[in-house]
């Protein structure tokens, strides 16, 4: 039990006893009941923590053995490509360097065959998986907003800021105070290549801030390269599939309040390949030149109609 439960529940109990004594019994009633409404809440948010974890989207590899050799079969199933690695296992030696690094176009399969002697069917090797072929240029161009047309909302967070936008997967990311139930558009054409979209609760603990359950949207923009995230997403909110191909200004999910955060609201993130870090953030301006670095906290942005 986290410390600061156990100092709440025992300062319940010296509060019980000295309410014994009527010391401003009608206050300290109140006082007990406030507590008891904070220590309630605190435990709820520790026991709603998902035990499950989802993935955004399944890949199809098969090991073949025969004599001194291991056959990889790798499929893609997503429309963008990907990059292969084999995790390094001590077991193994040497296996992931042989094995290297692969890359998958949208939708390719291959078969890579490596020697390795007095190889077991016991092996069973584990994948790194990433977005992106590092060889591509990523060519930026500006994209839309990730709201309607005719729609407007506050910035409540935007780039590098302290709370949660300061890794480098998210430090140009843009939180818009969307409420639960409005609209998502995607910011570009593209495919769908990860979806989530089970996740129910929301929190605010160490253990949410760093086992994230939030429900999101990746879209891949094969025109820019870029990739665009949609999170924070309503239970089951998404409008679209996996693999769907969505256009520019497309409703594409319902905004919610998943994972760790502390008001409900949508987390828009661009994100780009990279050699060792997967995708990370990137800037970006949207259209009618509007850089996004220049939005603050407090900022409205209306997505104004053509």
């Amino acid at each position: 039990m986290k410390s600061w439960i156990k100092k709440s529940i025992k300062i319940l109990g010296i509060l019980s006893v000295m309410s014994e004594f009527e010391i401003d019994g009608k206050y300290m009633k109140k006082l007990i009941l406030f507590l008891s409404i904070i220590c309630l809440a605190a435990c709820n948010s520790l026991d709603n923590f998902p035990k499950e974890q989802y993935s955004p989207a399944k890949s199809s590899f098969k090991e073949a053995y025969e004599n001194d050799t291991i056959s990889f079969h790798l499929k893609n199933p997503l429309m963008c490509p990907i990059s292969v690695r084999l995790v390094e296992d001590a077991t193994y030696p040497d296996l992931a360097t042989l094995f290297g690094h692969v890359t998958l176009s949208k939708s390719q399969d291959t078969i890579i065959k490596i020697h390795y002697p007095d190889v077991q069917s016991t092996v069973k090797p584990k994948y790194s998986i990433e977005y992106g072929d590092l060889q591509r240029e990523v060519n930026k161009s500006s994209i839309g907003l990730p709201f309607p047309k005719g729609k407007q909302y506050k910035i409540i967070q935007g780039f590098n800021n302290s709370f949660s936008h300061n890794k480098i997967t998210s430090k140009y990311a843009i939180d818009f105070d969307l409420s639960i139930g409005d609209t998502i558009v995607s910011v570009d054409d593209g495919y769908v290549v990860g979806l989530i979209e089970k996740y129910k609760d929301h929190g605010t603990s160490q253990q949410w801030r760093d086992n994230d359950r939030s429900n999101f949207l990746t879209v891949y923009h094969p025109d820019s390269g870029l990739y665009s995230q949609y999170v924070h997403l309503n239970y089951e909110g998404a409008i679209v599939e996996l693999g769907d191909y969505v256009e520019k200004g497309q409703p594409i999910a319902i905004s919610g309040m998943t994972g760790f955060t502390t008001v409900e609201h949508l987390h828009f993130n661009v994100r780009i390949p990279s050699a060792t870090n997967g995708l990370i953030s990137t800037e970006y301006t949207f259209d009618n030149a509007v850089d996004a670095s220049t939005l603050k906290k407090g900022d409205v942005v209306r997505n104004y109609n053509e």
